[in-house]
């Protein structure tokens, strides 16, 4: 039997500026998507970081849909 291959989990960090409630509810309708497993934004960082866990999308990709909700994002090295 042959064991399909699986991508690796992988975790994004991303600087943000996000300050509101609001704000959280607008990127939930784009980061509850079935290529997101999880995600979260600490609020105590000063730099309100926020955590994706993604088998397939690249940090492009969630730069470029947070960026369209009018949330700055900036991937974290």
């Amino acid at each position: 039997m042959m064991i399909p291959f699986q991508t690796p989990q992988q975790v994004l960090v991303f600087k943000t500026n996000i300050k509101t409630k609001t704000e959280v509810q607008k990127l939930r309708q784009v980061l509850n998507k079935k290529a997101i497993i999880k995600w979260n934004i600490d609020f105590e960082d000063i730099d309100k970081v926020l955590r994706v866990i993604t088998q397939t999308l690249t940090p492009a990709e969630i730069i470029d849909v947070i960026t369209k909700k009018g949330v700055e994002c900036v991937e974290l090295e």
